[in-house]
């Protein structure tokens, strides 16, 4: 969704484990609808006990069907990764429910509405055609028009932020094909949030990022215990939970793809066999 999300100040005085609960049960009314999203993305609040909350509602008939991405539904896939992202510890995806709703079942998740620190950069990136320096990895080269129209030689980058490095190793465990500058979301202290998982955890290998700053790259001590403590619940009640969102082959493969990550010890490299870059990149 290239609309951009933030954190809502309204969560910030809402105790955590109220969330869900006023998502799942809340009173949904549509506010409006965001026309830039691919499938129906409906901009909410979910009101219940006097309480109310921005949050984004998908429907799932409003997904448009996709060729390559046959099986299950967008709203089961997102749902899916916000279950691999809380057994994560991480809090890369807004807090996210499956309920009813407006046009149906679907996908109801927290809306973001915090703007970053004017010292704070964005995520991602276009810097001159030079060494950016440690602050940022580059990702490709690229051209863009000066105030003359003229093309110029640059560099597409992110940021080299821990954040990132650990929204690089969750897209790697979903199988992520569709890691866009707009999808990565700046929060408060750093935090950097994850959204529109509906294209994620193919059984063939289909992860397209842009956070390929660590690719081959030694995973960080964080991320080798997150995974060891992932792979263990993915053989158990996660799993299982899983099994009600995405088919079991795509289980099976999120599992798999976990025990290469640990066996490697090292995040993925691109295999050169495809594009991994999505499009648009931002």
């Amino acid at each position: 969704m290239p609309a951009r999300q933030r954190v809502s100040a309204l969560t910030t005085v809402l105790d955590a484990a109220a969330v869900p609960e006023l998502l799942r049960r809340g009173e949904l009314t549509v506010q409006a609808r965001l026309e830039d999203a691919s499938n129906a993305t409906l901009y909410c609040v979910a009101t219940l006990d006097g309480v109310s909350l921005p949050c984004v509602w998908k429907p799932v008939a409003g997904e448009r069907p996709l060729w390559d991405f046959p099986d299950g539904t967008l709203a089961g896939r997102e749902m899916a990764a916000y279950e691999v992202s809380e057994a994560l510890g991480w809090n890369i995806v807004p807090t996210t429910v499956l309920r009813e709703g407006p046009y149906g079942t679907g996908m109801c998740q927290v809306w973001i509405d915090h703007k970053p620190a004017d010292d704070e950069p964005e995520p991602v990136a276009i810097l001159p055609a030079v060494d950016p320096g440690p602050a940022w990895k580059p990702i490709a080269h690229v051209v863009v028009p000066d105030e003359h129209g003229k093309e110029q030689p640059a560099l597409l980058v992110h940021a080299a932020a821990d954040a990132l490095r650990r929204i690089a190793v969750f897209d790697a465990v979903i199988n992520n094909a569709d890691r866009k500058g707009g999808h990565l979301l700046p929060g408060p202290d750093g935090h950097v949030y994850g959204i529109d998982h509906g294209i994620c955890f193919h059984v063939e290998d289909k992860l397209r990022t842009l956070l390929w700053g660590w690719a081959g790259e030694p995973l960080a001590a964080d991320a080798h215990a997150a995974l060891t403590s992932l792979s263990a619940e993915l053989a158990g009640s996660l799993g299982a939970r899983l099994g009600e969102l995405i088919t079991p082959d795509e289980v099976t493969a999120t599992r798999e793809r976990v025990r290469v990550l640990l066996a490697d010890g090292r995040l993925p490299k691109p295999d050169g066999r495809r594009h991994v870059i999505p499009w648009p990149p931002i």
